[in-house]
């Protein structure tokens, strides 16, 4: 088994006790600048969702779930209803930050169940202590997530030559080493010659700004191609499995991701080659029957007529910028949580997987 160098800062830290603060890895910096952010308000905190400072699905979830305790902390003094009061706030502040990624509800929901099940008698600094833990633990099961997810996913790829991905899915937008590529890093240690193709996924580069850069990092082989490549790619037999991460799941399958990922689960069909979904449990939304219902996030104009700061388009020139398109469940081979490998993608299984112990 090859070992891989370590890989790159966390993109999600909490630093002190209760009363500390979350520190972030600023992602609209990479490549070419390292930095960190330290949020100490929960107005920093969801400015840097909004602004994809931390993104992933499962990062994002970590981070809202730190911001409540960072937007509680002025309340732990007070009253038991004001911290009541206080905390819906918050939670409903945090929840206005971005619409697609599921994991965002799922952990701020999850810190509501946590201060709701404190007794009667409990002081607001007993609620905020309750809801640091638990944000402790979400970052916590978010590392455990990824590594059950490298281990159900790598048999996959072990007869692949090369691999496509789309967007960012490691440890930028997890905790731990990521969702599909946590997969590819487990199965890079038993097969080095591995090779990645990393899409650069337009409009924001975060293939080529993310992914190639922790790859590279690991001592992985990645080679970087643009968007409109993947055919090409797929029809020379350069790589024998596609996968990628995903933002919110619908019942079916029906898997909503970066937008890009619903034309490479064509292009995959097409040319009869695996497409494979990495994502943890909680990034399924049961609710809702199909991919019709998932809320598409629109981005502003400017990312595709002056990203980076570069004007490539005419001024005023209209835009569609959706950041996020639904891949059907009939282009999907298999989605990989951590409670196992779906397959088919189908809703009896994956109640049946989802229902499985971890």
């Amino acid at each position: 088994m090859m070992a891989l160098r370590s890989g790159p800062p966390p993109a999600v830290a909490w630093i002190g006790g209760v009363d500390g603060y979350l520190r972030l890895l600023d992602q609209t910096l990479l490549p070419g600048t390292v930095e960190t952010i330290d949020c100490r308000t929960v107005e920093q905190v969801w400015e840097a969702i909004r602004a994809l400072r931390v993104r992933g699905a499962p990062a994002i979830g970590v981070a809202a779930a730190y911001g409540v305790v960072v937007g509680c902390q002025s309340a732990r003094a007070g009253s038991p209803s004001a911290f009541a009061a206080r905390l819906e706030q918050t939670l409903d502040y945090l929840a206005s930050s971005r619409p697609t990624a599921v994991n965002l509800f799922w952990a701020l929901d999850r810190l509501r169940r946590a201060a709701g099940a404190m007794p009667a008698s409990a002081t607001a600094a007993d609620v905020l202590e309750r809801l640091w833990r638990e944000a402790q633990a979400i970052e916590a099961e978010d590392r455990q997530m990824c590594a059950a997810i490298g281990r159900w996913g790598a048999p996959l790829l072990s007869g692949c030559g090369g691999v496509l991905t789309h967007c960012n899915t490691g440890g930028l937008a997890t905790a731990g080493e990521g969702t599909a590529l946590a997969v590819i890093i487990a199965a890079a240690r038993n097969n080095p010659r591995l090779r990645v193709y990393a899409d650069e996924t337009r409009p924001l580069l975060q293939g080529a700004r993310l992914t190639t850069w922790e790859l590279l990092q690991r001592g992985i082989d990645v080679c970087l191609i643009c968007d409109a490549m993947a055919a090409w790619v797929m029809q020379q037999r350069r790589v024998q499995a596609v996968i990628v991460g995903a933002d919110r799941i619908a019942a079916n399958g029906d898997t909503a991701n970066k937008i890009g990922t619903y034309g490479l689960s064509v292009l995959a069909r097409a040319h009869g080659i695996p497409f494979y979904v990495a994502a943890p449990s909680s990034t399924f939304d049961r609710a809702l029957p199909d991919g019709s219902r998932i809320p598409i996030e629109e981005r502003p104009a400017a990312e595709i007529t002056q990203p980076f700061g570069r004007m490539i388009a005419p001024e005023g020139c209209p835009t569609y910028n959706p950041a996020f398109d639904v891949a059907p469940a009939a282009n999907i081979t298999a989605i990989i949580t951590e409670r196992g490998v779906i397959q088919p993608v189908q809703a009896e299984q994956i109640d049946r997987v989802l229902s499985a112990a971890v």
